[in-house]
């Protein structure tokens, strides 16, 4: 077992994978493009079928001419916690892929779950990096794919704000009582050798 920011896992983890948690609360700062980029970076190295590579990753950085539109996607709760945020990613994934040796694209089963192990990738970086990173749906999807200019063949997948953690007291009354890591179900529930019980 391994025990970190008030987490413990079933089975021995490093305690990156239990300081990385999802907070509302940031600073609202900027951020260095080089940390961002540095961040970007990491999932950009995520493993996918065929190294197809499917994840687009379209980002506003607070204090730039991008930032209010990216925040004016998310839905009013979550602009209330996300406006203090140092950056806003939109994952997109590319549905089709070009396996080696073939001249034209075909539909690809795994990008959404490739663009998933990016995301992944991204969030521990931002931890390592002093960031945290908080993913979600809750955004107006067909506002991004007009907005951003998401090609046809793209699925918007999520949104993600990073920044600097802060302390909950920064977050509306509301929610600050959330503003801490949550467990994670038993491993054995999710885990089953030899397939579902039949």
């Amino acid at each position: 077992m391994t025990t970190s920011n008030t987490r413990t896992s079933d089975h021995p983890i490093d305690k990156l994978f239990l300081d990385r948690w999802s907070p509302r609360a940031f600073v609202a700062r900027d951020m260095p493009e080089a940390d961002l980029k540095t961040i970007l970076e990491a999932g950009r190295w995520a493993p996918s079928s065929y190294n197809s590579q499917p994840w687009r990753m379209l980002f506003a950085r607070r204090g730039t001419a991008h930032w209010d539109k990216f925040l004016g996607l998310l839905n009013p709760f979550n602009q209330s916690w996300a406006k203090n945020g140092s950056a806003i990613i939109v994952m997109v994934s590319k549905s089709t892929m070009r396996p080696p040796g073939q001249d034209k694209d075909i539909p690809s089963h795994s990008h959404s779950f490739d663009t998933g192990a990016a995301w992944a990738q991204m969030a521990l970086q931002a931890t390592l990096s002093g960031y945290q990173a908080h993913g979600m749906v809750g955004f107006d999807m067909d506002r991004a794919f007009a907005e951003l200019n998401v090609p046809e063949g793209c699925r918007v997948e999520a949104a993600i704000v990073i920044g600097k953690q802060g302390d909950k007291s920064l977050l509306p009354e509301a929610i600050q009582a959330r503003e801490a890591p949550s467990g994670r179900n038993a491993l054995s529930e999710s885990a089953l050798e030899g397939g579902f019980p039949g």
